[in-house]
């Protein structure tokens, strides 16, 4: 397991690549809030985002197959920025009901190629569910995924902490995928907090704190009545999330955070927070504060 023991100042001018954003960019309750409720002619939504963030995670890709046209689309919004690097969640169909065949898994590659040939994928997030545990079916079953989209730079996201032992690790370091650090409610076997690097991709993911919203991960509870991840990182949160980042930054040939939390922007907010953390903030102060208000 390659895990970084550097001092975070010691890596806080590091230039390699660090791209910041949110998950998504296609939802109604950011009308009004994070963009205009009246939007002007010609406004996009990632397009706006672009201009603000190095990365945005596709989203939609976890239920849909990314169409080519499609991508192609995405990538002439984002072309002002020459940075800008999408990230995009497996679909489900393969992580969670875990139907692999080669017509599926053709036609979810075939989105993903156009955005690779344009220069513009940073990774796909192979999100799998708290009950995938490392087993040597399952272990199986993720060497299985790996060969069938062994064009990709893929992040493994584990949410069970058997993941965290050393032939697990090891597994996605011989397999070069990268393994996902992610933020989520504290329960029985969850994935903490970590800091590790097992390829060239250092990934992050911030979900939040709000347990009611994993009813369904951790097969307890009632399924929320409000569809929307409420949840804002505290400044200090933040500053122990950006000293896992800078351990293993410089180690990176590329770093990606994403934050999932969308409701009321929050994951817009949190993004251009955490941002200004690093050395080279993404916006301006004025958007931030224009930011800050608009979510308070």
């Amino acid at each position: 397991m390659v895990k970084s023991t550097f001092s975070p100042l010691s890596l806080a001018s590091a230039e390699t690549p660090l791209a910041i954003g949110p998950s998504g960019w296609h939802y109604p309750h950011w009308d009004g809030v994070i963009y205009p409720r009246q939007r002007p002619r010609g406004f996009h939504a990632l397009e706006f985002l672009s201009s603000q963030f190095d990365t945005v995670e596709i989203s939609a890709s976890f239920e849909h197959d990314i169409r080519p046209e499609l991508a192609r689309l995405w990538m002439h919004k984002v072309e002002s920025n020459p940075r800008f690097k999408f990230t995009a969640r497996m679909h489900r169909r393969f992580t969670h009901d875990r139907h692999l065949d080669d017509v599926s898994a053709e036609a979810f590659r075939s989105g993903l190629r156009e955005l690779k040939r344009g220069k513009r994928l940073g990774a796909l997030v192979m999100q799998f569910p708290w009950s995938f545990r490392f087993t040597k079916e399952n272990r199986d079953y993720f060497i299985a995924l790996r060969r069938a989209f062994h064009e990709f730079p893929l992040v493994a996201e584990m949410r069970h902490e058997s993941w965290m032992s050393s032939e697990a690790v090891g597994t996605m370091i011989d397999y070069h995928v990268a393994f996902c650090n992610l933020d989520q409610p504290a329960h029985l076997k969850a994935m903490p907090p970590t800091a590790f690097l097992t390829s060239p991709i250092a990934y992050f993911r911030l979900h939040s704190k709000h347990k009611a919203w994993w009813w369904n991960e951790f097969a307890q509870g009632a399924r929320p009545s409000n569809p929307q991840k409420s949840y804002a990182y505290s400044p200090a949160e933040l500053c122990a999330w950006r000293e896992r980042v800078e351990s293993v930054r410089g180690l990176a040939e590329a770093t990606y955070c994403v934050f999932t939390n969308d409701a009321g922007g929050q994951a817009v907010l949190n993004s251009m927070q955490f941002a200004s953390m690093f050395k080279r903030p993404v916006g301006s102060s004025a958007d931030l504060q224009q930011f800050t208000l608009a979510v308070a």
